[in-house]
């Protein structure tokens, strides 16, 4: 299997140029997106998930792991992965092993779902944990259990969780953290206006709502480094019935906020990414949030390998991830290089349990070019 050689290249495109991210020198600016894969049965990473991760491996190459719950209370489906037990650090590190073996940078994305569960999921079947009381609607595919919202004296603990996953994670072998404060999840209700009706200190006024997610990222910070730390925000969008009234002054509070803590990246989602399965035309961009932050600046949502090499090109981002088109094109960085077609993802098996169809079998290119 070919795992991409870039030196051969004819013609050098934007998203091929090597990167300084401070103590990580890039190769190339094509990151895989984290993406659930829902395949780490009882919560626990399985060893075809080293065969996973390293096929999408690049030297030099970033891989950002799949959303990896920092606690009990964290988990919102089945058989999604861990980081809070012994159990779970031991059987992620084989498959840290086998990126770094391929010459590879992985952060491991700390999650909490919030009010995204259901008590199944939950420890001894209590209701989820989140920012507000407010259920959010049933859909025609998930059963949500309403949530409980948390009293500020439980605020601390749930930081530290975070803070211990990160240890955990360096531990297991990952490069960095990567804080999942996007897409309705906890961190993002208690940043939403539309989702965080509190009246004390972690609600109300912007300053407020930010409070939490800030608090995580400091905590982390002190913990593993702050050069070790990225966090991933997506103010535009409104999945999970989280909107925010103003997303603009969202991202851009953030933005300056996170300069202080002198953290290595911020991951943020396009503004045409409203939902998980639409991509709408817009003329606003990210761009006021990428003057502002100071460290690395990622961007996701969408994108071809026109649209990345044009961002790159422009200065609009320092690097470029891609979920569906990495799934499905495990050598994507070598195909983009070649400008050669890409497989189609399949999207029945994206959340299958299956431990190789739809994850390990999608094909590489034949040539050796």
């Amino acid at each position: 299997m070919e795992n991409g050689n870039f030196s051969a290249s004819k013609e050098t495109i934007p998203l091929l140029t090597p990167f300084s991210m401070r103590n990580f020198n890039l190769s190339h600016r094509i990151v895989m997106a984290p993406m659930a894969r829902q395949r780490s049965y009882g919560n626990v990473p399985q060893p075809q998930a080293a065969l996973y991760y390293s096929q999408r491996t690049t030297p030099g190459g970033l891989i950002i792991s799949e959303a990896t719950g920092v606690s009990e209370t964290a988990m919102a489906y089945e058989n999604m992965p861990g980081i809070w037990r012994k159990e779970q650090i031991e059987a992620w590190k084989p498959i840290t092993d086998g990126v770094h073996s391929r010459g590879g940078v992985f952060f491991c994305q700390l999650w909490h779902a919030g009010r995204v569960s259901h008590r199944d999921c939950q420890p001894n079947g209590e209701a989820p944990i989140s920012s507000t009381d407010k259920p959010l609607a049933e859909d025609s595919s998930n059963e949500y259990t309403p949530p409980r919202r948390l009293r500020i004296e439980e605020i601390p603990n749930v930081v530290n969780d975070f803070r211990l996953a990160a240890r955990n994670a360096i531990e297991a072998g990952f490069d960095g953290v990567e804080i999942h404060g996007a897409h309705g999840y906890l961190i993002d209700q208690f940043m939403k206006d539309m989702v965080n009706d509190r009246t004390d200190s972690y609600g109300g006024s912007l300053e407020n709502r930010c409070r939490f997610a800030l608090e995580v990222v400091e905590a982390v910070a002190n913990e593993i480094g702050s050069d070790r730390v990225g966090i991933r925000l997506s103010p535009f969008a409104s999945y999970m019935e989280s909107g925010d009234s103003n997303p603009e002054k969202l991202g851009l509070y953030m933005a300056k906020s996170l300069n202080r803590f002198e953290i290595l990246y911020c991951h943020m989602v396009e503004l045409r990414m409203k939902t998980a399965s639409e991509i709408f035309e817009c003329s606003e961009s990210l761009t006021p949030m990428r003057k502002a932050f100071q460290g690395t600046f990622i961007v996701a949502g969408g994108y071809t390998r026109e649209d990345g090499n044009k961002a790159v090109a422009e200065g609009r981002a320092d690097l470029v991830a891609y979920g569906r088109l990495f799934l499905a094109n495990p050598d994507l960085p070598r195909r983009f290089k070649l400008d050669a077609p890409l497989n189609k993802y399949d999207r029945p098996s994206f959340y299958s349990s299956d431990p190789v169809v739809g994850y390990t079998d999608y094909p590489f290119l034949d040539t050796t070019d």
